[in-house]
């Protein structure tokens, strides 16, 4: 009886280290090319973040104007990438026997020569619900940023997605099993707790998606069974957003992806490509060293002095990473440090996690100071850079990224101000 579990879990761990392999590095000069979202993260007038910051408890109209924002977007801005609806129906401890609406909205792309089954599937992961208490509730950090975030990592690899497999169907004999790979991004319902959290109240849309895509198979003699084992690793993104966040590697089965992603930033920060980082161009402090006089030209008759001044040296100071752990050792991962989060159903069945979560958490959590006015917006910036980053470098897009419009550390002209809140 335990042969079966065993070969299970070998085979399991075979296809971790198959994933892991798959996974490519950029370029330094295609991470430069990844833009940085700019005005689109404006809380005011950003066209991917300002519709998010508004409160959104399932079943409200606030609620229906996020979701239709999410998928406006998809719909005028890239059109191929497919959506699809999860809905499901509770009561919560808050509303009694009235039956609250829970809408999961699932945006994926896929190679154009795959079939649903057979298509392993990077997957990023929000929560788009608020808190219904507080009244008037924003969740900032959570989780409309992170979910704006994930808007903008589409966004930058979109075109290179449609290069990249353009160009394998050209040369089909160059075509592989790795490359039957997508990417899907889920925006999930109802993750907040209409009241106290309990494994009843709260993770609502999660919950509902996870069992759903379990026990709806696949067509026979698919690469995958069902929805839910197609997914290669499931990232999620929560409480991002505050400045100086410090997110450790949760989990030692997905470790491996989280030096991936903490590889890639310290990338990003010694190219000064991050914003928050005091080494980003318009932030570096400068020594201005002492001038030092000119030398008299033998012969000359007159003493002329003038100070030339020195060439100015840039010093560069050390960055908190947002992801320290990248040096973790297996011996220190433990289950008590675990955030309960939308990502308890799907791993309970088995999907491998990388859990993007702070700790501690921001400030404002669960208070109204979570809004828009104290969002840090150049870590958000970062954090969307980083996650585009990601995205890119699992679907293999060396090559295919153009440089961007907005050269990234050039444009000191576009970062955008505090004082814009």
């Amino acid at each position: 009886m335990t042969r079966p579990s065993f070969t299970l879990h070998v085979l399991a761990m075979l296809l971790l280290v198959c994933v892991a392999r798959a996974y490519s590095s950029l370029s330094d000069e295609t991470l430069k090319a990844i833009p940085a979202p700019g005005d689109d993260f404006n809380t005011k007038t950003g066209k991917l973040l300002a519709p998010i910051l508004r409160p959104r408890v399932p079943g409200s109209p606030g609620s229906t104007a996020v979701l239709n924002h999410f998928v406006d977007f998809f719909r005028t801005t890239l059109p191929d990438w497919q959506l699809s609806f999860q809905n499901s129906t509770s009561k919560t401890p808050a509303t009694g026997n009235k039956e609250i609406p829970f809408v999961n909205l699932i945006a994926s792309r896929d190679p154009p020569w795959t079939k649903p089954g057979d298509v392993g599937r990077l997957t990023l992961v929000a929560h788009y619900d608020s808190k219904l208490k507080p009244e008037g509730f924003i969740g900032a950090t959570d989780s409309a940023a992170p979910c704006a975030m994930l808007l903008h990592a589409a966004l930058s690899i979109d075109t290179a997605l449609t290069k990249r497999w353009a160009a394998l169907q050209a040369k089909p004999a160059e075509k592989g099993v790795k490359d039957n790979r997508g990417i899907q991004i889920i925006f999930l319902d109802g993750e907040e707790a209409f009241e106290t959290w309990t494994h009843e109240d709260s993770l609502y849309g999660a919950r509902s998606l996870a069992a759903e895509w379990e026990s709806t198979p696949h067509a026979a003699m698919s690469t995958y069974k069902n929805s839910l084992s197609s997914i290669s690793l499931f990232v999620l993104l929560d409480l991002l957003g505050a400045a100086n966040p410090r997110v450790p590697s949760y989990f030692q089965t997905t470790h491996w992806a989280y030096r991936h992603m903490a590889t890639l930033e310290k990338r990003f920060r010694d190219l000064s490509l991050f914003r928050s980082s005091s080494n980003y161009p318009s932030k570096k402090p400068v020594n201005t060293p002492p001038t030092r006089p000119t030398k008299q030209k033998p012969g000359s008759k007159k003493q002329v002095k003038k100070n030339i001044p020195r060439k100015p040296q840039i010093r560069r100071r050390e960055d908190k990473p947002f992801l320290p752990d990248i040096n973790k050792s297996d011996d220190n991962f433990y289950m008590a440090g675990m955030v309960e989060d939308d990502h308890i159903p799907f791993m309970a069945r088995g999907v491998e996690v990388l859990h993007i979560i702070p700790t501690p958490f921001p400030r404002v959590w669960h208070n109204m100071d979570d809004d828009g006015a104290h969002l840090d917006l150049d870590t958000c910036s970062d954090w969307a850079v980083l996650v585009a980053g990601f995205a890119a470098e699992w679907m293999d897009l060396e090559g295919y990224l153009e440089i961007s419009k907005m050269r990234r550390g050039l444009d000191t002209n576009n970062v955008i101000s505090k004082t814009e809140l």
